[in-house]
């Protein structure tokens, strides 16, 4: 029986890992143990926080809306109630963009909500 060599598939799959390892520090980005282990923690911190950023932007938004209703007299849990109340079906992103970007149209839907 002949011997079977496997580097090819060995080298490949390590230049593989490697590759996903670009820009790392020390030696995470060259020596394949702990650049094996650096991509298994980058690749769940990647998975977490993509849902993490949808939590931090929903509290962005809230921020710009409590801004803006504070302003106009109001608080933002009022707010939110009385625009469910009045059938209004603008999204907080929505809200809070005008209320960052305009002052005057954001103000006419608090004065149509009150």
């Amino acid at each position: 029986m002949t011997r079977i060599k496997r580097g090819v598939q060995a080298n490949r799959r390590r230049k593989r890992l490697l590759k996903h390892t670009k820009g790392f520090l020390w030696t995470r980005k060259s020596k394949f143990r702990a650049a094996k282990e650096a991509t298994l923690h980058a690749w769940s911190f990647q998975f977490a926080d993509r849902k993490k950023k949808k939590r931090d932007f929903r509290r962005l938004w809230q921020v710009k809306i409590n801004a803006g209703t504070r302003e106009n007299g109001i608080s933002y849990s009022k707010f939110i109630n009385q625009l469910k109340k009045a059938n209004i079906e603008l999204d907080r992103k929505i809200l809070s963009d005008l209320a960052h970007h305009n002052p005057k149209v954001f103000k006419q839907i608090v004065e149509s909500v009150k």
